[in-house]
């Protein structure tokens, strides 16, 4: 298995993945809060179900924001 980090990849789709990830989720968290729909995730092997913060509230998610289009 390679164990360099993803922005050394070889080809750009691999390098822009992780940003795509970071993006997805966010959105996802978003629409979960709109929509009251509670989120599947898994830390540490562990399977949990949260209720995202409400957008209204304007509390910050703990990932960094996602950059759109390339921004860096």
């Amino acid at each position: 298995m390679n164990q360099k980090p993803i922005d050394q990849a070889t080809t750009a789709d691999l390098r822009g993945s992780w940003q795509a990830l970071l993006r997805a989720a966010q959105r996802a968290r978003e629409v979960a809060a709109m929509t009251g729909t509670e989120l599947i995730i898994s830390r540490a092997g562990v399977i949990e179900r949260i209720r995202p913060e409400s957008a209204q509230t304007g509390r910050q998610t703990q990932e960094p924001a996602a950059r759109y289009g390339g921004e860096e």
